[in-house]
């Protein structure tokens, strides 16, 4: 047992030593930056802007890789099994980290808090309720007056099951007492394209993939779901401001994230560049103009932001009864 806990113990401290070596020579090769969302949405946005600059910086490429599925189960469990060593690294939003461990407990394949070290919090950026221009409606009244008299079912879109537009939508329908019918998407290019086209009604959709289309005249907004009136959505009053819906906020935000037990100083060299591109002139006039808002900050504010979000997303599913087979 002597020479078996020795030999471990060596083995332990060759790994180690080896990780170290690793660290003080990073980057020395290409780095695969995982979106678990398909190409065209503001997930796969952030991640090019971040990750060419991000190649610049560290004089390596950064190759955006987008494995969408099962409301980023299938982006977030490649990295949580990937080697610890920096070249495999995720971007992920409050639906995969906060979300899913109270949604599929029990059945998610990865956690969050364990399986995956917190690099650095990106963007925030607010959902707007989205309509089908044919719709009769101009506000959230009129859509929740709409819904309860309306002879045919309605359907409403979100970007994945799970996805806090889902849970938006759900926890809206629960305070106004209606019913529609979820139909949910693998992300919210393909869900905003059926919306266009009439394919369901309603979404409450992130700002920046949406507004595009509704100055184009191809969707109808009616709110946004920050509490207070937005400078980034002038004009769109908050779902806060209709009656009984106080103090609804739905915010959304992407974070960057390596496997648990990636080095720290690889960590340190992550977090140090990410915030510098984020105090870019030109990427922050990119992000704002789309409608987002720079965050930035330690690997620790990141983790409890994700703690924080799962307990208030916890909540939310257990009043609303939300289930998911």
């Amino acid at each position: 047992m002597k020479i078996s806990l020795t030999r471990a113990v060596c083995a332990l401290s060759l790994v180690m030593t080896g990780l170290a070596s690793a660290a003080a020579d990073y980057p020395d090769k290409p780095i695969r930056l995982v979106v678990p969302y398909p190409p065209g949405g503001a997930s796969d946005t952030v991640a090019r802007l971040i990750g060419q600059q991000l190649s610049l910086r560290l004089k390596q490429p950064v190759l955006v890789d987008n494995k969408p599925g099962a409301t980023e189960q299938i982006g977030a469990g490649f990295v949580a099994k990937a080697p610890p060593d920096g070249y495999t690294i995720l971007l992920a939003s409050t639906a995969g980290l906060s979300v899913n461990p109270t949604l599929y407990k029990g059945r998610l394949a990865y956690d969050p808090e364990k399986d995956l070290a917190p690099i650095v919090m990106a963007v925030t950026l607010p959902s707007v309720v989205m309509v089908h221009p044919s719709m009769p409606v101009n506000s959230i009244d009129e859509l929740t007056a709409f819904a309860k008299t309306s002879t045919t079912p309605i359907n409403y879109a979100s970007s994945g099951a799970g996805n806090p537009s889902h849970l938006g939508m759900e926890l809206y329908k629960r305070v106004a007492s209606l019913d529609m019918t979820h139909v949910p998407y693998k992300g919210g290019a393909p869900a905003l394209q059926d919306l266009m086209s009439g394919q369901v009604s309603v979404m409450m959709a992130i700002g920046p993939e949406s507004m595009p289309m509704a100055k184009a005249g191809k969707l109808k907004a009616l709110a946004v779901t920050t509490a207070k009136s937005s400078p980034a959505y002038p004009g769109l009053p908050p779902v806060s401001q209709t009656k009984g819906f106080a103090n609804f906020e739905l915010l959304h935000w992407f974070a960057l994230l390596a496997p648990a037990r990636t080095p720290d100083p690889v960590i340190a060299v992550l977090n140090k560049n990410v915030n510098e591109i984020l105090q870019d002139p030109e990427v922050k006039k990119k992000l704002i103009d789309m409608g987002m808002e720079l965050e930035g900050g330690s690997p620790k504010k990141l983790a409890d932001t994700i703690s924080r979000d799962r307990l208030k997303w916890e909540k939310v599913i257990a009043e609303s009864n939300i289930r998911i087979d």
